[in-house]
């Protein structure tokens, strides 16, 4: 027969966990039995636990506080077996250890630190790292499983849940787009270089790194040459004392055909005042 001093010390302890948790440590007593309580320890970072969340009970004796509780855990860890007592200096493996003082949280407390030492005890075992964080990883979903887990812990249900959706989501991937392909009837003709299939690409007056402009680059040897001769211009003139010997030359031709008409032609032409009239031979 559980005495009214247990009851009222662990209706206590209740109150207190609600009202100040302790870090990585939850526990609710069983809804049908007070002597009884589920706990659930989180593993910390940093370590092989990292992610772990651990399943197990608390037995209390019907003589507590004066008498210890006994512990064990139910989620696969690496650490302690499941389903078997475990011997620490505050469970009923050691009653003359135990303190009174100690309460759910202390219990709790010792039991995670222990967790992460390797000292061995009755229900410990030796596993690998590897092993411990591959069971930290699957921990919550062996949890969700056991019928009072879920219904004490709906919290971590739920948690469950979203880590399922959280994982069925694709991963984003950032790719490259392809370049786009080449328009209709522009396809690079085999054997043309791309910087050839670039230029003839070129518009009409787009100027390229040599100065020439994207008509120019495609053109043949001939062609260019007319476009160079058609940005220098129109050719200059002649100079004008050519243009006064040629008048000259007109002249003469002329007075030539008028004198031979015109019987006073000569006369007249000797008159003339040619230059260098009136000059002696020499």
């Amino acid at each position: 027969m559980t005495g009214k001093q247990c009851i009222t010390r662990l209706q206590k302890e209740y109150k207190s966990l609600l009202k100040e948790p302790v870090p990585n440590i939850t526990a609710h007593p069983s809804p049908t039995n007070l002597l009884e309580w589920h706990y659930v320890l989180e593993g910390a970072k940093g370590t092989e636990y990292e992610g772990g969340v651990y399943h197990g009970k608390l037995v209390f004796p019907a003589e507590y506080p004066f008498k210890p509780p006994s512990i064990s855990l139910f989620t696969p860890n690496g650490r302690f077996a499941t389903n078997t007592k475990l011997c620490l200096s505050m469970t009923d493996f050691h009653p003359e250890s135990w303190n009174p003082m100690w309460s759910v949280g202390t219990i709790l407390t010792g039991l995670l630190s222990f967790m992460y030492d390797t000292q061995a005890t009755t229900g410990s075992i030796t596993t690998t790292k590897q092993d411990k964080e591959r069971m930290a990883r699957e921990s919550l979903a062996v949890n969700v499983k056991n019928p009072t887990f879920r219904k004490l812990f709906s919290n971590w249900v739920e948690e469950h849940s979203h880590r399922q959706v959280v994982a069925a989501q694709p991963a984003a991937t950032t790719e490259p787009s392809p370049p786009p392909p080449p328009a209709v009837g522009q396809a690079q003709p085999q054997g043309v270089s791309a910087t050839e299939a670039e230029q003839e690409r070129q518009p009409v007056g787009t100027v390229q790194a040599d100065g020439t402009t994207g008509a120019e680059a495609g053109t043949a040897p001939a062609e260019q040459q007319q476009q160079q001769l058609a940005r220098r211009g129109p050719q200059q003139h002649q100079p004008l004392g050519s243009t006064v010997v040629a008048i000259a030359l007109v002249v003469a031709v002329l007075a030539a055909v008028w004198m031979s008409s015109s019987g006073n032609g000569g006369e007249l032409l000797r008159s003339w005042p040619w230059p260098g009239a009136g000059r002696s031979s020499s």
